[in-house]
């Protein structure tokens, strides 16, 4: 009897520790058995009771765990509780880039207060750009988490998913919104190196008035996030109008380099509503249990985005902030590499500044190579070796190029962190990459997968239920730098340079005003 109580105590401490390594719940673990055999997958309860030491599995529903974590079930039965990975790399806690705040007096509040509104100034970052590198570092030390917004739109849409249009039209009559259509067709940006298009989609006009363009009518998916957006606006801000219009081929964070103009709260003030707003959106859209279960039953395949009548972009935004896996990055971009949106809660070297035009990317980047190629008609993966200075990293990425509604192409890419999760199966990553990096200089930068790397990514797209990782390895593996000027390939490459913006949208939306006041729209 004592061998038996012993033998069910170490196995479901085993099944414990190899869940929680790898961030899954007891409801997720339950879920994952029923996709592989829902008449033999076990209950929460049932596992919660093997979990400590109450119950003996059978071999069945022992199978069953042993498939969802790639493991032989007599690895669960023996006595050796070592699950064969470092302390260290069990903690999901992202390392950011940081320099000593030395000497701390230089560094007080008041003093900072004076003195970026000024180096904003010398420097030409508008105040939405420094808002928005100070909400992007926000939500990286959050890895995306924010349960009182999530809360806020659970409690609004009661969770419902999918959500349709006429659920949002009707929680707009809830809540006192009207909808007013408008008219304004695609026009010609400040764009002189490649010809580009910019549409005002929508605006919020204080106190309960939303604008949207009449384009968006045969664009559900658009027009889903739009109205969820400014729904979120009133809810959370009570629609005080303290946010950006939305646009197509232009963004709010957009830099001038208007030296000497004023920064004020308003920038950043408005920035942040922004971003509550836009998060409000994907939550209500996407609620975060359905939408996690709906993703690992789908594989994280994005392309199923088009059942949901959800855009790619709000589905790859969403991923980051549901996965039960930290190690996300997530990049949006036009031709010919001007970064429009930016999210790394893996902590990936960014080959941008802030903001703004790539003035050296390394082409082999996935979102710079697809972005700017003469043909790419179907999603695209990549598994791409970052070589920076002294560190290497592993990543894979999954990117797409469409139009956007003003018609210009833009690049969404969804990309993961690989190292964490190989650590996580107590393999040795150090040496399996630096194989891969010497494979790849051999090969002029680039290598096909050898099978003993390709079989731990395979288990890793297995585990973390992410078909797109395996697709990866039909393709060569890359290296890549943050930056062509120190490319760390033998065989060097460099970039094309150009540069453009825009600047047309508040004169856009002040036009649809006055149209307004006039009594023609």
């Amino acid at each position: 009897m004592t061998n038996l109580y012993r033998k069910s105590h170490l196995l479901g401490t085993k099944v414990k520790n190899i869940r929680k390594i790898n961030k899954l719940t007891l409801e997720d673990l339950s879920e994952r058995c029923s996709q592989d055999d829902p008449k033999k997958a076990p209950s929460v309860s049932y596992l919660s009771m093997i979990e400590n030491g109450k119950r003996l599995p059978s071999s069945d529903v022992l199978e069953q765990i042993a498939r969802v974590f790639q493991k032989e079930p007599t690895w669960f039965l023996d006595e050796n509780l070592d699950m064969g990975i470092p302390e260290q790399h069990q903690s999901n806690q992202h390392k950011s880039s940081t320099l000593p705040l030395e000497p701390k007096l230089l560094y007080s509040r008041d003093l900072l207060q004076g003195a970026i509104p000024e180096l904003l100034k010398q420097t030409g970052i508008s105040g939405k750009q420094f808002a928005h590198l100070l909400i992007r570092s926000y939500q990286e030390q959050n890895q995306n988490r924010f349960p009182d917004l999530e809360k806020a739109a659970d409690e609004i849409g009661n969770k419902l998913f999918p959500v349709k249009i006429k659920d949002i039209k009707n929680l707009y009559k809830k809540h006192g919104l009207t909808i007013k259509w408008f008219k304004q067709n695609k026009v010609t940006t400040s764009a002189p190196q490649i010809e580009n298009k910019m549409l005002l989609r929508s605006f919020f006009e204080s106190p309960s008035e939303v604008y949207v363009n009449e384009h968006l009518k045969d664009d559900p998916q658009r027009l889903k996030y739009d109205l969820a957006t400014h729904l979120g606006h009133k809810i959370l801000h009570q629609g005080d109008g303290l946010r950006s219009p939305i646009s197509s081929g232009s963004n709010a964070f957009n830099s001038q380099h208007q030296h000497g103009r004023d920064v004020n709260s308003y920038d950043v003030l408005s920035a942040w509503h922004d971003f509550e707003s836009s998060f409000f959106a994907s939550a209500l859209l996407c609620p975060k249990k359905p939408f996690h279960s709906y993703l690992i039953k789908k594989k994280h395949q994005i392309l199923s985005a088009k059942e949901l009548e959800l855009s790619h972009a709000l589905m790859m935004r969403r991923v980051t902030a549901v996965s039960n896996y930290p190690y996300w990055h997530y990049f949006e971009a036009y031709q010919p590499g001007y970064l429009t949106a930016v999210y790394r809660a893996n902590g990936i070297p960014l080959p941008w500044g802030n903001m703004a035009m790539v003035s050296d990317p390394c082409p082999n980047w996935a979102v710079f190579r697809i972005l700017n190629e003469s043909h790419v008609d179907n999603p695209q993966t990549q598994i791409s070796v970052l070589k920076n200075e002294n560190e290497t990293y592993l990543y894979c990425c999954y990117s797409i190029r469409l139009r956007d509604l003003a018609g210009n192409l833009k690049l969404y890419s969804l990309g993961i962190d690989l190292i964490p999760a190989i650590k996580n199966q107590g393999i040795d990553a150090t040496q399996l990459l630096s194989d891969l990096v010497e494979e790849c200089q051999q090969g002029g930068g680039e290598a096909e997968v050898h099978s003993e790397t390709k079989e731990v990514i395979e288990k890793i797209s297995h585990i973390l239920r992410i078909e797109w990782l395996k697709d990866s390895l039909s393709f060569p593996a890359r290296i890549i730098c943050p930056r062509s000027s120190n490319c760390q390939r033998e065989n060097k490459c460099a970039p094309s340079r150009t540069q453009y913006k825009f600047n047309e949208i508040d004169e856009l939306k002040e036009n649809i005003l006055m149209l307004k006041k006039a009594d023609l729209i």
